[in-house]
Parts: structure tokens; C-alpha cells; sequence
């Protein structure tokens, strides 16, 4: 194989011809390249230096605190990126001290099921995990977005008690031993305030509270009486008047940013409050650029590190020291015959698992199952037509999915696929 350094080596890994990379490099180098990465990039073997790749591919070009170049991550959705406004700092409800200040990653909570008391390392430091005996999960749905669920599933059940707070009947709420029904957002009033947001919104209800249930902050302040903390919990103030309170801290830190909200009955009645036109232009690392040792980023050096000592010291067999491309543990550079890459993107009918139940979602299915698109190729050759149930499985596990319009694109080919921890799977008619 030929050197790194040559486009002929990462050809034959993202089945680009080698010129057009030679191109494709000339061109970020002679003109204004913004390199703009998304979350997909990093949830996946090896993402945390894909991304890095990335930044460190924007110093080379030079381009980082320049307008209409630079570096984005999750632009638009991610921290302030993209987005041509101020960032206001709005208040919040006081959080207090928690006394606990063990935690463990939310990624690893398979592993401390399986493995109380044991090590393990974290930002390069040996911590250990806790016994859980009671598992409480609020707002959450691990069982739609951890990397092993048939582990999770085994290490699930060895908890003594598991408590879900949810809306919906999710796979975690299923395998709950209590379930704690509670309101969804249009079951209850609240409010919205973002700081990246340019609005604010009065949410008040559309229905009422379905069945038995409650607002998360009524199921607590009633577990707090239980205690004997109820006064220090909710400091004798209902939800509403919370809401009425976060709104009158709003209004004085408004007012100090040249910004005058409404009076809280004013805001209730008109629902939204617009301050859009305060916004600003800004370039995300100007002010680093221009002087990085006054402006030093939160590493060891102050700087953009394209290789870090400090990762180094770690050790790490899975994260070098500077960024590089790595085998990935499966892909299509080594599957075998008939195996396929699979592609999981987000839903248009809804968000995540969210609102699945709606009928835009509903209406998207295929025989009430997620729709599935293979090469029209792929799906003579398997003998499958719209409307077939097909079985999508690996050696780790299995599901049923709709099968539908055949995806057009180009054919398949023998080469690896850029990008880095694609899960392949095998497609067959049910």
C-alpha cells in the first residue's frame, strides 16, 4: 500500500479517485474552507478523532478565526456556532448540592451493571465503579441509543429496583420495576427559555393530564415530603410560581442586556416573546486568533493541540496521541461476501424515537415496521419487493423492518467506505 502522505493510499480507502482528492485539496488551499463536521461523525468507533482530524485539517489550511472559513461542529445546534445572535445567560431553578459527587460516563452504564466495584479509566484517571442498587431513570430512554442492547438487556436486571419517569411506554419503562407516568408538554404549562434561542415561549397546555399522570416536579416535591425535605426542595412554591419566579430573575437579567420582557400575566397571554433583531455576527475563534494568549483554549498548552501530550501520557491503545485513520473493528474493508453496510439516518417523521407513535410516523412505516432501502441490485438478488417483512441481523442480534423503495445509488463496491464504525448486517425475506 502506498504511503500516507499520497492520495493513492486514502483512495482506496474512501473509493475517491486520487486526483480528485489532489483537486479537492488544492482548492481548500487556495481559497476560504469552512470544515464543518456533524454529530454523526463522533457517535461512532473513533469519533472523538474524526472530529479532531477535522479541526486539525483547519489549521493546516491556515483558516481558523477567519469570517466564512474556520471550523464547525453540529453547526446550528451545537454550543453557539452558526448562530448570529448574542448568547444570553438566562437563570435557572436552583439546582443545589448534590453530596454524591461519584458519576460515571452515561455511555458506561452497561459496564457498572456488570461490574460493580470494578476499574476503569476516564480522562485518564483510574476510578471505580459504583454498586447500583437502584437505578432511577428520568427523561431518558437508553434502550434506544446504548451501543450493546442485548448486554444492557442482560445487565439491566441486576439491579435490586429500577424506577422510569416517563410519558411513554418505552423499552426502558418496560423493563421498570416502577413506573412513574408523567405529563408530556402538552399535558402541562411550562415555559421555554434557551440560551441559544432567540424566543421565548409560554407552553401552556393543549389536554388534559392523561390517566394518573403528574408533573415531574409534583411527583418530586411529593417524594421530598416522604423525606422530610419538601420545604427545602420546593421552598414552598408550586410549579406555576416557580415558572412566575424564573420569570421575574428573567426580566431583571433582560433588563441588564438591553433586553425588556413583558410582565409575567402579558407573556402568559401572548405565548412567545421575540428578540431576534439583537442579534450579532460571530466568528467562532476570531478572538483567538488575534490573540491566543489572552484568548487560550482549555488545553494544556492554551492552544489548538494537532498532538496532545497529555493524550500521550494516557496511554490509550483506542485514541493516539495526534489524529490518524484507523482500521475500523467492522466495515465493508473486510466484510465478507453478501455482507451490507448498514446506514441508520435520522427520521423525518419524527425526532429520534420521539413522537413515534404520531401519524406522520405511523404513516411512514411499512406493515407498522421501520422501512428498510437496499440497491435495487441487492433486492433482486434477494428476492424482496416493496411491501416484503425482512429480517436485518449480525452475530449480535436481530430486528423485523418494512421493506420499501429501493434506495438508487451507486452500485456497491469492494472498497471501505469513509468514515469509521459502520455495522454491517445481512438482509433475507422473512
Amino acid at each position: 500500500m502506498a504511503s500516507p502522505k499520497h492520495p493513492e493510499w486514502a483512495a482506496q480507502i474512501c473509493d475517491v479517485p486520487a486526483q480528485d482528492i489532489r483537486d479537492l485539496a488544492h482548492r481548500m488551499g487556495t481559497s476560504k474552507t469552512m470544515i464543518n463536521m456533524a454529530w454523526s461523525m463522533q457517535r461512532a468507533e473513533g469519533g472523538e478523532i474524526t472530529i479532531w482530524a477535522g479541526l486539525c485539517l483547519a489549521c493546516v489550511l491556515g483558516q481558523i478565526g477567519l469570517p466564512d472559513a474556520d471550523f464547525g461542529y453540529g453547526y446550528g445546534s451545537a454550543g453557539s456556532v452558526g448562530r448570529p445572535h448574542k448568547v444570553y445567560n438566562w437563570p435557572s431553578v436552583p439546582q443545589g448540592q448534590n453530596p454524591v459527587q461519584d458519576y460515571i460516563p452515561v455511555a458506561r452504564v452497561t459496564d457498572m451493571l456488570e461490574s460493580p466495584g470494578g476499574s476503569y479509566s476516564y480522562n485518564g484517571q483510574a476510578r471505580t465503579y459504583p454498586d447500583a442498587k437502584l437505578v432511577w431513570w428520568s427523561g431518558g430512554n437508553p434502550f434506544h441509543h446504548h451501543q450493546d442492547l442485548i448486554r444492557l438487556d442482560k445487565a439491566w436486571r441486576s439491579p435490586q429496583t429500577v424506577v422510569v419517569m416517563d410519558h411513554s411506554w418505552t423499552a426502558t419503562a418496560r423493563r421498570a420495576d416502577i413506573v412513574l407516568p408523567t405529563t408530556s408538554a402538552l399535558e402541562r404549562d411550562d415555559i421555554m427559555i434557551n440560551r441559544l434561542e432567540t424566543a421565548m415561549l409560554y407552553m401552556s397546555s393543549a389536554v388534559s393530564p392523561y390517566g394518573q399522570s403528574r408533573d415531574d416536579y409534583d411527583i418530586f416535591s411529593d417524594l421530598s415530603l416522604r423525606f422530610g425535605t419538601q420545604a427545602a426542595f420546593s421552598e414552598g412554591r408550586s410549579a406555576e410560581e416557580w415558572q412566575h419566579t424564573l420569570w421575574q430573575a428573567c426580566q431583571t437579567a433582560g433588563s441588564s442586556q438591553g433586553i425588556e420582557l413583558p410582565d409575567w400575566t402579558s407573556f402568559k397571554t401572548q405565548g412567545l416573546f421575540d428578540f431576534s433583531g439583537t442579534g450579532r455576527r460571530q466568528i467562532q475563534m476570531e478572538a483567538f486568533r488575534k490573540d491566543p494568549d489572552t484568548h487560550r483554549r482549555a488545553t494544556h498548552s492554551g492552544r489548538i493541540e494537532m498532538e496532545s501530550a497529555t493524550i500521550a501520557a494516557m496511554q490509550l491503545d483506542d485514541c493516539p496521541a495526534s489524529p490518524e485513520w484507523r482500521m475500523p473493528v467492522e466495515s465493508l474493508c473486510d466484510a465478507a461476501q453478501g455482507q451490507f453496510h448498514l446506514l441508520s439516518g435520522q427520521p423525518d417523521t419524527r425526532l429520534h424515537s420521539q413522537n413515534d407513535t404520531g401519524g406522520p410516523s405511523k404513516r411512514s412505516k411499512t406493515q407498522g415496521r421501520e422501512v428498510c432501502t437496499v440497491h435495487p441490485d441487492a433486492a433482486t438478488a434477494h428476492g424482496v419487493v416493496n411491501g416484503d417483512t425482512v429480517k436485518v441481523f449480525n452475530d449480535r442480534g436481530a430486528c423485523l423492518a418494512g421493506f420499501g423503495s429501493a434506495l438508487i445509488c451507486a452500485p456497491i463496491v469492494s472498497h471501505c467506505p469513509p468514515g469509521l464504525g459502520w455495522i454491517y448486517a445481512k438482509w433475507m425475506a422473512k
